[in-house]
């Protein structure tokens, strides 16, 4: 089965053009015009044509942006990898995860579900019991140091309090709810 290239070329146009409308709905008009399911089919489908296509390759795709670094805060490596979690939407995709992680530990594993919260993961890292910095995501390798904006947010302590080890990094995703 021979498809015509330009199809495969104008189809990648197609969705890069739409992929970058709907974050422009959803990141500045604050308005989703598809769901997430939907959205991350669209990606999906994006991503297989460029991996199966890789003479179409733009390091401006869609599927090439990463939460990055903003010029006005310091970039900072992570201590560990600070990884993304993938979407999943049925039952296989759940078994396959349990798969991938059971293949690399003994130990007993156990699950907690919840709703899924759209907000900004951070990683906020504590010596000797006093909060030192907090590290955006970024691009999995290092973040945006954002401590200052951290120490805004009240129900983040400044120091621990009972037993920690010396050096100690937390991680979590910050966000606002609907009613704030």
């Amino acid at each position: 089965m021979n498809i015509d290239i330009n199809i495969i070329k104008n189809r990648i146009i197609k969705l890069r053009k739409y992929i970058d409308e709907l974050n422009h709905h959803y990141y500045v008009l604050n308005e989703s015009k598809v769901s997430d399911f939907e959205f991350d089919s669209i990606l999906n489908e994006l991503k297989d044509l460029e991996k199966n296509n890789p003479q179409f390759n733009d390091p401006y795709s869609p599927t090439k942006r990463v939460g990055g670094s903003v010029d006005k805060f310091n970039s900072v490596k992570h201590l560990f990898p600070m990884l993304s979690l993938s979407n999943t939407y049925s039952d296989e995709d759940l078994f396959n995860y349990d798969k991938r992680i059971r293949k690399n530990t003994q130990d007993k594993i156990e699950y907690v579900c919840e709703l899924k919260f759209d907000g900004v993961s951070i990683s906020v890292i504590y010596e000797n019991g006093k909060f030192k910095r907090a590290i955006t995501r970024g691009d999995g390798a290092s973040g945006d140091d954002v401590s200052l904006n951290i120490k805004t947010i009240k129900s983040i302590p400044m120091s621990l309090k009972g037993d920690f080890p010396d050096k100690v990094e937390l991680r979590g995703e910050i966000f606002i709810s609907k009613k704030v």
